[in-house]
């Protein structure tokens, strides 16, 4: 959602870091580009001009006319600016309350309510091991009740019995009895919408509110509707109250704007977005990260904790012990393109990745998109279990059989191929000890494929050799990963994560990306 507004301010903001001394001249072009840029976001107008004055009076500081890379400073000044508006802390789903304990989503019809409702049903139930209870309010779409007793099945949740002829607010004094003599810690209360905003809808969420006296009230806004989004979410607050946002649709093509006005202007923070279709594709909104982002600064943190969620941390685990003996075959690579596809595939990678927004036309160039990963998935799978275990039988009437039943060119199986033995014989040299196996072994080490994790003192060496010093964000890692969380190697001080580690091909240096391209080559 926020691709242009991130290309756009990337360019500004290059053109300030490539200047050794910065004049308020130079100051004063910058903030009009940026202004019109936030503007061209559907960033409301009021937001942007107090921004861009923050920004401005800092820029043309002491401390910026006397740093030695005065660019860099201003970068920093509108990261820090940028994480103010989006709303400095994140704030989660307040469950400090006596259970059962109600949560109310609010919005206007086609916002996605009930699948938030269910995304989020599912995010309590199996992150922070909650017992909740669904129950729809809404009585006058059709087969609303139903919609969300499907979604309910889909993913292990209670909804409330449907009772013909009762009005919400008896639908939600019913859901919060039947939760309390079920036991439940969380009562999701769906109310119904309207296509745009009016009196009747309003004074039925009000009443639904009075009687159900809900902890939480959450607004589920479409993030595509742009500015209609922070009036709407304006209106919900003055008649019914609420205490946070959940925005919709941000893995869309929207401008990004209602994210960024939404806090200023409401004084509400958003607390999820949602960032797919499928009921696991709801997420936290860190305003610093998403400030790292539209800035091309990456998101390592979001990254982990992704993997940590996603990836069998003991498969992943058997997978590194086989590479690091050198017994790398088809069926573990296939074991490592599965595990990016849950990441989120190329796309999602690459979007966490720090620097890769400055090369996105050459990676759009070089058609690499998700369907490239499901493909090779396809071509492994048509092979027989000896092939997978043994691709050097794999001679020219195997090819040809292999991509018959791949519905591929036998030239995508040669890529292939060549990519497993890139990575095995990489693996291979980075086994065992240093001196011992291979000439990369001591690398592997400092990586943490076997050697443990560098001590601070390799640590300190290594940001030294290396341009920039180490990705930013590193120190500020989750810290309940996994003990055996591939490339941890041990003991993990301070929370932080080498700059790689083997569940992910092609990070930090390590096996190229599954689609041929080796870092540092144009195609």
């Amino acid at each position: 959602m926020f691709d242009t507004l991130s290309e756009r301010l990337g360019g500004i903001l290059d053109r300030l870091t490539g200047r050794g001394a910065l004049s308020e001249a130079d100051v004063d072009a910058a903030m009009r580009e940026i202004r019109r840029a936030l503007l061209e976001a559907d960033v409301a107008l009021d937001v942007v001009r107090d921004f861009t004055a923050r920004v401005r009076e800092q820029a043309i500081g002491a401390t910026v006319v006397k740093s030695v890379t005065p660019g860099q400073m201003v970068v920093k000044i509108v990261h820090d600016e940028l994480i103010a508006t989006l709303g400095a802390d994140g704030q989660g789903i307040d469950l400090n309350a006596p259970p059962p304990v109600a949560i109310m989503m609010v919005g206007l019809q086609g916002s996605g309510k009930t699948t938030t409702t269910a995304k989020l049903a599912r995010r309590l139930a199996t992150r922070d091991k909650r017992k909740v209870l669904m129950a729809s309010l809404d009585v006058r779409r059709p087969a609303a009740m139903e919609q969300l007793a499907v979604l309910g099945r889909d993913i292990a949740v209670d909804t409330l019995p449907v009772v013909a002829g009762q009005t919400p607010p008896q639908i939600a004094a019913r859901a919060l009895e039947a939760a309390r003599l079920g036991g439940y810690d969380i009562v999701l209360l769906d109310t119904a919408g309207r296509t745009t905003l009016d009196d009747e809808m309003m004074a039925e969420a009000a009443e639904v509110k009075r009687t159900a006296n809900p902890h939480e009230v959450l607004l589920v806004a479409d993030s595509l509707t742009g500015q209609d989004a922070v009036n709407l979410a304006r209106a919900f607050d003055t008649r019914v109250g609420l205490t946070g946002i959940v925005l919709t649709r941000v893995d869309g093509d929207g401008r990004g704007g209602a994210a960024l006005s939404m806090r200023a202007v409401t004084g509400k923070p958003i607390k999820l977005i949602g960032t797919g279709e499928k009921t696991d594709a709801l997420e936290d909104f860190h305003p610093s990260r998403i400030a790292g982002r539209i800035l091309g600064m990456g998101d390592v943190v979001s990254l982990v904790e992704k993997a940590a969620a996603t990836i069998d941390a003991e498969k992943a685990a058997r997978v590194a012990e086989r590479m690091r003996k050198g017994a790398f075959d088809l069926s573990d690579l296939r074991e490592q393109l599965t595990q990016m596809q849950k990441l989120g595939g190329l796309g999602g990678l690459m979007g966490m990745m720090p620097g890769v927004a400055k090369i996105k036309n050459q990676i759009a160039s070089a058609n690499l998109d998700d369907k490239l990963l499901k493909r090779q998935v396809a071509i492994i799978d048509s092979m027989t279990r000896g092939e997978r275990k043994n691709p050097d039988i794999l001679k020219a009437s195997r090819k040809k059989r292999i991509a018959g039943g791949a519905g591929v060119k036998v030239e995508e199986i040669n890529k292939l191929l060549k990519m497993h033995r890139t990575m095995a014989d990489m693996m291979k040299a980075m086994g065992g000890k240093a001196g011992k196996r291979g000439p990369m072994a001591g690398l592997a080490n400092m990586m943490g494929f076997g050697g443990g994790m560098p001590s601070p003192e390799d640590m300190a060496k290594l940001a030294e050799k290396m341009p920039g010093g180490l990705p930013g964000g590193m120190a500020n890692l989750p810290k309940d990963l996994p003990k055996n969380f591939p490339g941890l190697g041990g003991e993990t001080p301070g929370g932080g994560l080498p700059p790689g580690f083997p569940g992910l091909p092609g990070l930090g240096g390590k096996p190229p990306l599954p689609f041929g391209l080796p870092p540092g080559k144009k195609k």
